[in-house]
Order: C-alpha cells, then sequence, then structure tokens
C-alpha cells in the first residue's frame, strides 16, 4: 500500500517523536490548545511550493525517476517504502507512485501547506490531466506517465485519491461507518488497487481483499491519531458510534481517556480487526513478488492496534507506534506465520 499505509508509518506518523517535546508534553499542550514549541514555515503566497515547483528542467524519464528517489529518501517512513524485498524492475515505479500520493497528502494535511492547500491540489490535479495525456513537464508527472504506460495502470484510481485529499479540505466529521466507508473507498483503496495492477494482480476478488486491508490501515491510523486529528478539529469516529457509547465530541476534545471513551475505541480497534481478517487471504494468494511486503505491512497494522490495548485504549497520553523493538517482534511473528515463504535475510537488510 502507498498512501494510507505510509501515512500511519511515516516519521510523524510512526516514531512521531518532537526533540523539544515527550509523549506526555505534546498531549499537554495539545489540551491547553497551544502550539509546537517549533511551528513550521508556512508558504508565503507566490513562494515557490515545495516539491511541487521543481527545479527547471528539461526533465528526461532517468532523471524523473531519480527526482522521486530523492523525494521519497527525504520521506521518512517506518512501513517499508519499496523495500529490497520489492524486485528491482517494480521499484522505481512504486517509487513514483508513491512520489504523488505523498506529495499531495503532504498539500491536504502538512501544516507548512497551509492557505496554500486548494492552490496546491488544484495544479496536481492539472498534472494529472496533462500526465495522462503525456504532457506534463514536472518530474513526478513524468516518471508517472511512464509508469502508467509501461505497467498498464488505470488512471480514475490516481483521480479518487485527489478527490479523497479534497474531502480532507472540507469533511471534518462522517455520521455513520457507511460514511466514513465512502471516505476510504477513494483514499484508501485505489491505493491497494493499484499495488496489484502494479505488481500484475487484476483478478476482482483479489481487489475486494485489498479493500478490506487498506480500509483496516486507514481506520488504524485514525485510532492512532484520535487525539492529533481532534486537536485540529477532525473526527474519524462516526457520530453513530459517538452517540451509541454516549461519548461527546467535547470528551474527544479534551485528550483525555474516558471509560466511555476506551469502550469506543475498544469497539473500534475490534471492528478493525475484523477488516484485517477479511483481507488476510490476499497474502495467501500472491507470489513472493509482493506477498512478502504486504505480510510486513498487515502484521504492523494488527502490531499498532495491539499496542493500543495494550495501553487499554489511551491513545491521548501518548500515541501508540512501532519503535525498533517492536520491529524484532513482527519479524518473528512473521517468520512464525509465514515460514514457508519468507526471506528471513532480506527482512534483515530491510530492517537492520
Amino acid at each position: 500500500m502507498i498512501r494510507q499505509l505510509l501515512r500511519g508509518g511515516r516519521s510523524d506518523g510512526g516514531e512521531r517523536e518532537d526533540p523539544t517535546q515527550d509523549g506526555n508534553a505534546q498531549a499537554e499542550t495539545a489540551r491547553r490548545g497551544e502550539k509546537p514549541r517549533s511551528a513550521p514555515r508556512l508558504v508565503g503566497a507566490g513562494q515557490p511550493i515545495p516539491w511541487l515547483d521543481p527545479p527547471p528542467g528539461p526533465w528526461t524519464v532517468e532523471r524523473a525517476y531519480q527526482y522521486c528517489e530523492e523525494f521519497a529518501r527525504a520521506h521518512t517512513e517506518s512501513f517499508p517504502v519499496a523495500s529490497r524485498l520489492v524486485p528491482a524492475e517494480i521499484r522505481p515505479h512504486l517509487i513514483a507512485l508513491y512520489a504523488f500520493a505523498r506529495s499531495a497528502d503532504d498539500f491536504a494535511d502538512e501544516p507548512e501547506y497551509e492557505g496554500r492547500r486548494l492552490e496546491a491540489l488544484d495544479r496536481w490535479e492539472e498534472e494529472l490531466g496533462r500526465c495522462s495525456h503525456g504532457e506534463s513537464s514536472h518530474p513526478v508527472f513524468v516518471a508517472l506517465a511512464d509508469t502508467i504506460e509501461r505497467r498498464d495502470l488505470p488512471i480514475p484510481p490516481l483521480d479518487d485519491m485527489l478527490t479523497a485529499f479534497r474531502m480532507d479540505l472540507d469533511v471534518r466529521r462522517y455520521a455513520t461507518f457507511q460514511a466514513l466507508r465512502g471516505y476510504t473507498a477513494k483514499s484508501a483503496d485505489p491505493v491497494g488497487r493499484l499495488l496489484l495492477t502494479l505488481f500484475g494482480y487484476r483478478q476482482p476478488e483479489l481487489f475486494r481483499f485489498a479493500d478490506e486491508l487498506s480500509t483496516a490501515l486507514q481506520l488504524t491510523n485514525f485510532w492512532q491519531d484520535v487525539a492529533a486529528d481532534a486537536a485540529r478539529d477532525h473526527i474519524y469516529i462516526p457520530a453513530e458510534d459517538l452517540h451509541f457509547f454516549g461519548v461527546t465530541e467535547a470528551e474527544v476534545k479534551a485528550l483525555r481517556p474516558t471509560p466511555r471513551l476506551r469502550d469506543l475505541l475498544r469497539f473500534e480497534v475490534a471492528r478493525t480487526r475484523g477488516l484485517y481478517e477479511r483481507g488476510r487471504p490476499l497474502l495467501d494468494r500472491l507470489g513472493t513478488d509482493l506477498r512478502l511486503e504486504l505480510t510486513l505491512i498487515w502484521l504492523i497494522g494488527a502490531t499498532i492496534l495491539d499496542k493500543i490495548e495494550d495501553a487499554d485504549y489511551d491513545v491521548f497520553t501518548q500515541r501508540p507506534t512501532i519503535r525498533r523493538r517492536d520491529k524484532a517482534v513482527i519479524m518473528a511473528k512473521a517468520a512464525k506465520r509465514w515460514a514457508a515463504h519468507l526471506d528471513l535475510s532480506a527482512l534483515r537488510r530491510l530492517w537492520p
């Protein structure tokens, strides 16, 4: 998976360690409504927008892929990004898809783009349209156009992701779980389907399993980030669930665990585990080219839910994350569950 998986696994979505604040201090800062000590620098009107305004071209296909590699290196992830487990012939194409999705995710979500989000997303959408006609001059889309042609990728899932990024700017509440699934159908499901297609898997039944896994991973990120999202007035917990468990929005925004909030998150975690299990058959139906990568990602997502559960559903005091010591446990679980398929030496190279 690319965008929603990586959103949950980036450095500010994985370890998420601010050198000026520990987890308790960050939570207390959010409760008081104060800004973090080191505020991001905003992109002013008329200034070049990072990653949207690249250095002047011309951009050959080879240079464009190098640009995407530089982008990926500049964005640390704790989920594997085109690791050594990915076949060499697929890796640059996965990086190009990642650069497209992660850039747009940043435009919609990262603080430094405040005030210019729509401008950035509008231009990204224009570039995608030009890319589909082989006319883009932006390096990300020069590489993406080559990937689309070589791997026969469809354009609509890319459009769907941009639609989801725009929804993030306007939609801050979801009345029902079905409405939330409507959002993940555009933000998460296209990513899983694109990934399968990139590796040459086009069977409809595999897409259905991928949809379940993609949504499970995005929901995991939502439950991880209840505090951070509430602090910016985004509540992804469906209103019908808040009502059923007697939890008010004020309780969520207070950023303190209460018995009712713990019960609510226990329910959300249990439902999300069900989605992981519904998506799990996908892992057995893939070849080794993709099975190893998705097995690790499946285990990482499940481990994050374990950590939420171990914290007694307190996601406010400290954000549940994957840390170095957890990686060894994940590798051990992978070896136990998928010993017939996994190359442990490759795993050690992936996470030294």
